[in-house]
C-alpha cells in the first residue's frame, strides 16, 4: 500500500506527464479530459483535507476540476430536472476547486504569483474568467472566476488588469 506522500508524487508524476501531451500534440482537449478523469478513478485518493501543502492543493484542484467537467458533460447531454441536478454539482465542484486555489495562495503568500484575464474567443467570459500562475513550479496554471479570489490577488498586487494569452491558450479556447 502507498504512503500519502507516494500517492501525491504518483498523481503530480502522471498530471505532468498528460499536461506534456497536451502541449506535444499527442492528446487533443477531450482526450486530456478522459485521461484525467482516469487518472483520479486510478488513484481513488479522496480530497485532501485540511489543504496544508501546494501538493494536496494541486491534487484537490484537479480533482474537483475533473468532476466538474464531467457534471458539465452530463448537464450538456441531460434536460429538466436531471440536467439543473447536473449543473449543480458542476456548480458545487468548481466552488470546491476555487476553495483549493485560495488554499495554495495562502499557502504561498501570493509569492511567485501572476495573475491576470486571459483572452478567450468567447465574449461571455471575456474578463471573467482569469488565470493564475505559479512561476516557481511548473505546470501550475490555473483559472477562475470567483470574485474572492480576484479580491485576493488585486489586494496582494499580483494581478494586472491587463488581458494576456493564456499559457494553456490552445485548451482553453478549444471547444
Amino acid at each position: 500500500m502507498a504512503t500519502e506522500k507516494e500517492n501525491i508524487e504518483n498523481f503530480l508524476k502522471e498530471r505532468d506527464n498528460l499536461i506534456r501531451k497536451l502541449d506535444e500534440g499527442k492528446l487533443d482537449k477531450r482526450s486530456f479530459l478522459d485521461e484525467n478523469a482516469k487518472l483520479v478513478e486510478k488513484l481513488s485518493m479522496r480530497p485532501f483535507c485540511p489543504v496544508d501543502s501546494i501538493e494536496k492543493g494541486l491534487y484537490n484542484y484537479h480533482y474537483y476540476n475533473v468532476l466538474a467537467k464531467h457534471y458539465n458533460d452530463m448537464g450538456n447531454l441531460s434536460k429538466g430536472r436531471k440536467q439543473k441536478c447536473n449543473f449543480n454539482k458542476r456548480d458545487n465542484y468548481y466552488c470546491e476547486k476555487d476553495k483549493s486555489l485560495q488554499a495554495m495562495l495562502e499557502i504561498k503568500n501570493y509569492e511567485n504569483v501572476e495573475a491576470y484575464y486571459i483572452e478567450l474567443h468567447s465574449v461571455r467570459l471575456k474578463n471573467l474568467i482569469f488565470e493564475v500562475v505559479f512561476t516557481d513550479k511548473n505546470y501550475a496554471v490555473f483559472h477562475s472566476k470567483n470574485i474572492e479570489i480576484l479580491k485576493n490577488l488585486k489586494n496582494n498586487l499580483v494581478f494586472s488588469d491587463v488581458s494576456q494569452k493564456s499559457l494553456i491558450d490552445t485548451y482553453v479556447n478549444k471547444p
